[in-house]
């Protein structure tokens, strides 16, 4: 009952009610509400502050950023969740707010647009190595089964890519890169396709800092060759998959193709077809279903895990 309390006290406040209208629309830093708010630092930190402390937010840091958004669970959630639709979106601060959100998103999708530019060279050399990304996102999709799932990881989101094209499928979908740059990037795409159940952070492949069992569909698209541990990285997806969970990881097969590795930092030229499968099955994922496809230099290879489920308690 307190902790209840103390979440309906939090909330109990007009700048508390405009912030959670504000991050149910997406993750966004102290500076950001600064601004859309047009309040001071220290007033929009306090009321932050307030909030994280009775479970209506979630805090997370990147580098010297830090990202606020609405809490996953427990009273909190519950409090806001039943909150929100009671909330006047015809509201003039509320219109307000939302138009100043308006440009920050669009900042953001400039800066994604002009990091595209910059890198597009390299980047139509590398892809133009292998089958169309439209057809590995395609195989992707077909393999899942277009299965709807609560909670989505992408791991080394990168441009967040992986969540667009899955967005539609999942409640909740995180995208984690290590890569700042990165995950800038992610946000401004994000934000052009106003994909508000999809959220990105800064985070290690091997140590997710995520419950056990506690996600439905976890990705590794392009990711594993950067990679000194992959087998590590499947372990920890393993650990973190649901039962009956899927993961998908979709790499090259070995290739000869060396200044990837001097110029792109690929750390390994590829998998074997049963080198992935066993670690999948070293990490109780069970044998793996194999997808090639051809085209270019490269093949891309996809393997398919999906975690048993839980054994009937056998009660009546």
């Amino acid at each position: 009952m307190e902790e209840l309390l103390a979440a309906l006290r939090a909330a109990s406040e007009t700048t508390r009610l405009r912030i959670l209208a504000l991050l149910a629309k997406g993750e966004l830093t102290v500076s950001d509400l600064v601004r859309i708010l047009d309040q001071s630092q220290p007033r929009v930190s306090r009321h932050l502050k307030l909030m994280g402390d009775a479970g209506l937010l979630d805090r997370f840091q990147e580098g010297t950023t830090v990202f606020y958004r609405l809490a996953e669970g427990g009273q909190g959630a519950a409090v806001h969740a039943a909150l929100l639709p009671m909330i006047p979106e015809d509201d003039a601060d509320f219109q307000a707010d939302l138009t100043v959100l308006a440009d920050i998103r669009a900042e953001r999708v400039k800066k994604a647009d002009s990091f595209f530019r910059e890198n597009a060279a390299e980047w139509d050399r590398i892809r133009s190595l292998y089958v169309a990304e439209a057809q590995v996102e395609a195989a992707l999709q077909d393999l899942q089964g277009k299965r709807p799932v609560h909670r989505l990881l992408d791991v080394g989101t990168g441009t967040g890519r992986m969540l667009e094209v899955f967005a539609p499928l999942a409640d909740q979908a995180l995208g984690i890169d290590v890569s700042r740059e990165m995950l800038s990037v992610a946000r401004g795409n994000l934000a052009r396709r106003e994909l508000t159940n999809c959220q990105v952070r800064q985070g290690d492949m091997y140590n997710l800092g995520l419950a056990d069992g506690s996600e439905d569909l976890i990705l590794f698209h392009q990711v594993l060759h950067f990679a000194d541990e992959p087998a590590a990285a499947i372990r920890e997806a393993a650990r973190v998959l649901s039962p009956g969970g899927q993961l998908l990881i979709a790499d090259f097969a070995p290739h000869g193709e060396e200044y990837l590795r001097e110029e792109q930092a690929h750390r390994r030229l590829g998998f074997a077809d049963e080198e992935i499968a066993q670690w999948g099955r070293a990490a109780g994922l069970g044998d793996a279903t194999i997808r090639h496809l051809d085209g270019g230099k490269l093949r891309v290879t996809i393997w398919r895990f999906e975690k048993a489920a839980a054994a009937p308690s056998g009660k009546e």
